[in-house]
């Protein structure tokens, strides 16, 4: 899959020649814009569906789910970990939104694994200060998403909890394996 923003064939990523990153989308926005029609949708999602997934730039969430502009709220971090943020997205989403479903997806090969807390205290040595977020690496892909699905079903700020389940995506294959939530 290529987009209209990707570099040319043997281009530096930041050349004179190319301009930086951000203006090769910029100017990718600027075309795409010239086509856009206002499609008069409301914010509200059509299926009434949250998905929360990782950030990893291998998962093209729309395509691999079947979904529409307008479909779904998308909520990405890395991991696709259920942190405090996602559970204030996923709270306005369904509160202010009317969603009532929530889709969990972690993958294979996620970059969560090969890291460990030490990264904030790696951070810390370098800057002077440490995080005050959590890593969430994990070993264990299907025991974290149990652990996210936890998070979701337990959190007494949303209200539709009974509809939440979990997958793991594989970056290979594309398919999705659904992660009951005991093991």
């Amino acid at each position: 899959m290529t987009t209209s923003a990707h570099l040319p064939s043997g281009s530096a990523p930041e050349s004179p020649e190319s301009g930086s990153v951000t203006d090769r989308l910029v100017l990718a926005n600027a075309r795409y814009a010239a086509e856009f029609a206002d499609p008069g949708m409301d914010a509200r999602p059509v299926l009434r569906v949250a998905v929360v997934a990782c950030m990893d730039a291998r998962l093209d969430l729309h395509a691999a789910l079947g979904l529409e502009l307008g479909d779904c709220h998308t909520i990405r971090n890395a991991g696709g970990v259920v942190t405090d943020d996602t559970i204030r997205s996923l709270t306005i989403s369904q509160r202010a939104l009317g969603t009532r479903s929530v889709i969990l997806i972690h993958h294979t090969g996620c970059g969560l694994e090969n890291l460990t807390e030490d990264f904030r205290h790696e951070l810390e040595d370098e800057v002077g200060q440490r995080p005050a977020w959590a890593v969430e690496a994990f070993r264990d892909v299907d025991q974290d998403v149990r652990q996210s699905m936890q998070r979701v079903r337990t959190n007494p700020f949303l209200p539709h909890r009974d509809d939440v389940r979990g997958f793991v995506f594989d970056v290979h294959t594309g398919l999705l394996r659904e992660i009951s939530p005991v093991s």
